[in-house]
């Protein structure tokens, strides 16, 4: 039965052709609001790169970035974390495909390669503080370690999400809103790359040479 009232929609009646475009509408907000999240990021890291380059000469007498940076250790940990960005595009190439298996077995791999980033950080933060090489020994090492420790945790909490979008896609498959979330990851693990190509030009080149 149709019921029909003075200025009102019948209870039958289509919706309005705006809803069915309001998925794709609030997908688009989606990206375009994580994109301003980077850019924030981006400023984030451009005020700690002023800091170390202000305070990245004030050893305080203690070592230089010369005797202390290993550069085959950390072109090792380097690596570890450009290849995983190519993982992680091989991934979105099976999204594009809708397979799920293979998005699964390029996100391990992905989530592989930046572990052992993490890890080989951490080691690195050991090695230096076990050797009195703390944050607290000059302005030089404080900046280091506040720069290098802050990529690391976002690297940290890209992984975490990672290891989040494997239960989902695992649990749900790769519809249209794990796309969306597998492509602000996307985003966010190609902009750490590019931060740390950064890093390891300005603080670990420079520095040894």
């Amino acid at each position: 039965m149709t019921i029909n009232l003075p200025g009102a929609y019948s209870l039958n009646a289509p919706k309005p052709k705006a809803d069915a475009h309001h998925g794709h509408d609030a997908g688009a907000d989606t990206v375009f609001g994580f994109w301003i999240y980077i850019m924030t990021d981006c400023i984030l890291f451009a005020t700690l790169f002023a800091t170390y380059a202000v305070l990245g000469r004030n050893y305080a007498g203690g070592p230089t970035g010369k005797e202390i940076f290993e550069l085959p250790y950390v072109l090792t940990e380097t690596f570890c974390l450009l290849i995983s960005s190519v993982t992680y595009g091989f991934a979105m190439l099976a999204l594009g495909k809708a397979k799920r298996g293979q998005v699964l077995l390029w996100l391990a791999v992905t989530f592989l390669f930046g572990a052992g980033f993490i890890g080989m950080e951490i080691n690195e933060f050991h090695h230096l503080v076990s050797e009195g090489n703390g944050p607290d020994r000059s302005a030089f090492l404080s900046s280091f370690f506040t720069l290098v420790g802050t990529h690391g945790l976002h690297v940290t909490c890209g992984l975490i999400w990672m290891a989040v979008m494997m239960v989902q896609v695992a649990m749900r498959g790769t519809g249209a809103e794990i796309s969306r979330r597998l492509t602000c990851l996307s985003l966010f693990w190609h902009f750490l790359d590019i931060v740390w190509i950064c890093v390891f030009t300005i603080v670990y080149l420079m520095g040894v040479l």
